[in-house]
């Protein structure tokens, strides 16, 4: 016997996984669903997710938003990588730039030619061999070039860099356009079946009550429904991610437009600096064992680049996972399902996978166990690769200077990363599994420039005759720079195509 369909959707929270939530399932499902957002404007948002990657180009696709709307309506500037300084060593830096690395020639890929010519001293820094990380170091930015096919203005990946309040007001008023019904208050009951446990509603604190058939649960850290209700556990990785507090401030904007996010390394953590159109966000990630909340204030604010804007602002969290990403007949969406700092980025595409994962598993009536199962198989692969990615930032390092640096440098990692370091170390080898996250081309980027050299290189590689493979490397080098001289600053191409009007003057 069939059951009802599950039509009436209930997302506790707002925010920007909240509004993503209504927005990308109001376009998604058939116009049968209801869809109910609950939220509380007396509960405030974390609000540092700021930067992301190229996925989300997908996303806003998938939503039919226009480009250059979006990046005036949330005071945007486009990024086309991350930039990191003193994480190897003091005084080193380097970009993690998307998308492609040089040409591939031969039998193997472009990095093992590189690693040959790199070990003969026959080949430049890795990073003048993409366009997206020199056109950073000049402020350049413009979008890809898909009909210059064979060119580098082709290849230009990137992503955004916005105000994340802004973009959930955004997704807000594209979502009751689509008629999603939000209700203002505090959820003060969770009311769940006495047959089978599953929720049935929330009681709000002036009393109203809103029945669904399917939760998400977009709460945040405190995962009211996920954790609080259902009482699904909670993985901790803070003894390979120790870092467990961040400020955060905005400052007036100083200085080039850049298109990149930037990373900075301090005693006991590291800084970001992300450019915006009307200012600069700023915070600093720090390990509470290794620094007082006193001393992480002083050293963001001593390291801001213009005028605060705000009163800094402390933000405490645990790096990790749920046990369950749903449970029963709700599912965690954002922060709610669990934490990884914003090193690369990954805080918003992790609630566009979690939302693109459950339209591929959504339920027609019943919640079938396998369905459940594989969802949280899949997020859990996806939270552990992307963990091991982060971790691998502060592993790799020679850094000494403090007791926060020889911990990272010395602890033990994941079986799953070792295997990873160790098959690079050897001979250059990287293996990207299933479909991790991150590509081939950024594990790369990250282990060199951390320092990590391999004792060799594929075999193959020496097909291509030395001679030959250094002017093919020498040919795109001249490639790029040439490319990038032509391409406008992003400052300039804001200006021409998506200038953010001043804030008082947006509509709300």
């Amino acid at each position: 016997m069939s059951l009802p369909p599950l039509r009436r959707i209930v997302i506790a929270g707002g925010g920007t996984a909240g509004w993503m939530s209504a927005a990308a399932l109001s376009r998604l499902l058939p116009d049968a669903y209801e869809i109910h957002l609950v939220e509380s404007e007396e509960i405030g948002t974390i609000g540092v997710g700021e930067a992301t990657i190229p996925n989300i180009k997908n996303f806003n696709a998938a939503l039919g938003i226009d480009e250059d709307d979006f990046i005036r309506a949330t005071q945007g500037t486009f990024k086309l990588g991350i930039e990191f300084v003193n994480w190897g060593a003091i005084g080193e830096r380097y970009i993690h730039g998307f998308g492609k690395f040089g040409q591939d020639f031969g039998s193997v890929g472009f990095h093992q030619q590189w690693l040959r010519l790199r070990r003969a001293g026959l080949a430049a820094e890795l990073g003048e061999y993409s366009i997206n990380t020199m056109a950073p170091l000049q402020a350049k930015f413009m979008r890809a070039r898909p009909d210059m096919a064979g060119s580098p203005l082709a290849d230009i990946a990137s992503a955004y860099q916005f105000d994340a309040s802004l973009y959930a007001r955004y997704l807000r008023r594209y979502a009751e356009q689509r008629g999603v019904r939000r209700s203002e208050g505090r959820i003060t009951e969770v009311q769940r079946s006495s047959i089978d446990g599953r929720l049935q509603a929330l009681r709000l604190d002036g009393g109203a009550l809103i029945e669904g058939d399917f939760f998400l649960d977009c709460t945040g850290m405190h995962a009211m429904l996920m954790a609080k209700t259902l009482g699904v556990g909670f993985e901790d990785w803070s003894h390979w991610l120790p870092c467990d507090r961040a400020i955060a401030v905005p400052c007036e904007s100083a200085g080039p437009l850049l298109p990149i996010t930037r990373a900075t390394a301090h005693s006991a953590g590291w800084q970001w600096r992300i450019p915006l159109q009307h200012r600069t966000g700023n915070g600093h990630v720090f390990a509470s064992r290794f620094m007082d909340e006193a001393e992480a204030k002083e050293v963001l604010m001593r390291h801001l680049d213009g005028k605060p804007l705000a009163e800094p602002r402390l933000i405490k969290f645990q790096p990790g996972r749920r046990d369950k990403a749903w449970q029963q007949n709700c599912v965690g969406v954002g922060l709610a399902g669990g934490f990884l700092e914003p090193l690369e980025s990954t805080s918003i595409h992790l609630i566009q996978t979690a939302l693109a994962r459950l339209i591929s598993f959504f339920p027609h009536g019943g919640l079938d166990a396998a369905d459940i199962d594989e969802y949280n198989r899949q997020t859990q692969f996806e939270y552990e690769r992307i963990r091991d990615f982060i971790i691998l930032h502060y592993k790799v390092t020679a850094r000494d200077d403090s007791a926060f640096w020889n911990h990272c440098r010395q602890m033990e990692v994941p079986e799953t990363l070792q295997r990873k370091m160790d098959l690079y170390r050897s001979n250059g080898r990287i293996v990207r599994e299933a479909d991790e996250l991150f590509a081939e081309v950024s594990w790369l980027q990250v282990m060199n420039g951390q320092g990590l050299r391999p004792q060799g290189y594929h075999p193959l590689a020496e097909q291509t005759p030395l001679a030959e493979a250094q002017e093919l490397l020498d040919h795109v080098k001249y490639v790029i720079a040439r490319c990038v001289q032509v391409m406008p600053t992003q400052a300039g191409f804001i200006a021409e195509h998506c200038q953010a009007a001043p804030l008082e003057k947006q509509a709300c």
